[in-house]
């Protein structure tokens, strides 16, 4: 059996190898999620559920710094914020906790014509059955929360299949999960070839599909599912953030100060790889430049390299392929005309320097697709309605923001840029894991979101009672 070998992202070490998963495994655990859903004498009541997940905080909190090495270590995302990681995933364990009551339907009104009298009716929120997840890289243990937590809350049993770059928290959280005392077959964690991974995704008894990842492999997979299985996909971006004029006013020097680390922040976070990096900043044609030049200066201070080092802040991109495809991307908006403000240019074989362009052609790639790198593009725009149709004018759209003074602007500007959120004065990769979070259009479709995906995984059951004694 093939063996899939995890790599630190930085030195290219050899941190573990695993065994592929067969695709006999892969089937029973299948069997078992189908098995344990279908008997209702196994289903884990409410206050069991809360009980194990309350077990998987105190274990996860007993080993911040355990989970943490381990999440940057096959990850690549710097000590610092890897940590911040594990601290929002024990938190969305939490959440989840805290929503399980919440999971409740209504009464719905009988007698109001003579057909319906002697009647009463309520509804109640039932798990949607199993629910198999396919996970991306670049957040190893959180994204495996997401989508394995509020499966387990609502009482769904889930196969994950979480990224082969990036299995081992993936596999960690499991026996966490284990530890705590949920029983076998209620979670598992497989790892098997592609096409064994789509058999389970397609298979007739899945009845929730949750996917993060590329929209090439997402759609794809939307496409081939069985009728009646439901899907949450989320796929990237190219995040917008336009810029008023009133941002460069002179009485405004403090909060264009914020907004340059802002921007920083969104654009060079995890190298990048984030679905909602800051990729596409538009400022007024005659403030881009320095706009540039201020962002190029905070990037130019960021501390690249070692990921597990504590003082690190742009750690490795996942893997020498994807450093060398943001090169070309780079090197090909050069050639077609961009100014490249600050960096451009490989570090090693696993870094690339955060970069900053200015006014690449709208054609070029860095403007028309997801970099998923250290790379913010800068471009000037005449008015304001030019710079939104260029927001709005790729098929992607997740968030967005606006940075202004004025709280007309604000409203204005939040109304017509296509995104599922928009920010305002902040940047577009903004996150809490309470609220809601997914791609419209070619970004996805779905929620996730802690308390939104526990309810897209149950769904309505009614109850009719008739009886002479109602009115």
């Amino acid at each position: 059996m093939t063996d899939i070998d995890v790599f630190n992202p930085f030195d290219q070490s050899l941190l573990k190898s695993i065994p592929q998963s067969s695709d006999r495994e892969v089937t029973v655990a299948m069997d078992k999620a189908c098995d344990l859903f279908n008997d209702r004498r196994r289903w884990l009541p409410a206050y069991e559920r809360i009980e194990i997940l309350e077990r998987v905080v105190t274990i996860m909190s007993s080993q911040i710094e355990e989970l943490t090495a381990l999440a940057a270590s096959e990850g690549g995302k710097p000590y610092i914020d890897s940590k911040v990681e594990i601290l929002r995933a024990i938190n969305g364990v939490k959440l989840a906790i805290e929503h399980i009551p919440a999971i409740k339907g209504e009464e719905i009104p009988m007698g109001h014509t003579a057909s319906s009298a002697n009647r009463i009716a309520f509804t109640r929120r039932e798990p949607i059955g199993p629910v198999v997840s396919v996970s991306a890289f670049n957040h190893p243990l959180n994204l495996i929360v997401h989508q394995t937590i509020p499966a387990l809350a609502v009482g769904c049993p889930v196969v994950i299949k979480p990224a082969a770059l990036t299995p081992l928290s993936c596999f960690r959280l499991i026996e966490i999960l284990h530890e705590a005392g949920l029983p076998d077959g209620w979670c598992t964690a497989v790892l098997p070839s592609r096409q064994v991974a789509e058999q389970l995704v397609c298979d007739s008894r899945t009845n929730f599909f949750s996917f993060i990842g590329s929209a090439k492999v997402g759609w794809m997979l939307q496409s081939k599912l069985s009728p009646g299985t439901r899907s949450a996909l989320e796929h990237g971006g190219a995040a917008p953030v336009i810029v008023d004029a009133s941002m460069f006013e002179e009485s405004a020097s403090s909060k264009l100060d914020d907004m340059i680390a802002s921007l920083c922040k969104g654009g060079f976070y995890h190298a990048g790889q984030v679905c909602v990096s800051v990729q596409r900043v538009y400022a007024p044609a005659e403030n881009c430049e320095l706009l540039a030049e201020r962002i190029a200066q905070a990037a130019n201070a960021l501390v690249v390299g070692d990921q597990l080092k504590h003082d690190t802040e742009v750690g490795p991109l996942i893997t020498p392929k994807e450093v060398n495809r943001v090169a070309d991307w780079v090197d090909s908006a050069r050639a077609s005309g961009a100014k490249v403000v600050s960096g451009g240019e490989k570090i090693s074989d696993t870094c690339y320097t955060p970069t900053v362009l200015l006014n690449p052609a709208e054609e070029s790639e860095v403007s028309q697709l997801e970099i998923f790198g250290p790379v913010v593009c800068v471009y000037g725009y005449s008015n304001k309605e030019d710079a939104l149709s260029r927001a709005n004018g790729l098929p992607f759209a997740f968030q967005a923001s606006i940075f202004t003074q004025r709280l007309d602007d604000a409203l204005d500007t939040s109304q017509k840029l296509n995104a599922t959120a928009v920010m305002v004065n902040d940047h577009t990769a903004f996150r809490v894991d309470w609220m809601p979070f997914g791609g419209r259009d070619a970004s996805g479709i779905g929620m996730g979101g802690i308390p939104y995906s526990m309810h897209e995984m149950t769904r309505d059951k009614m109850t009719v009672i008739k009886s002479d004694v109602l009115l």
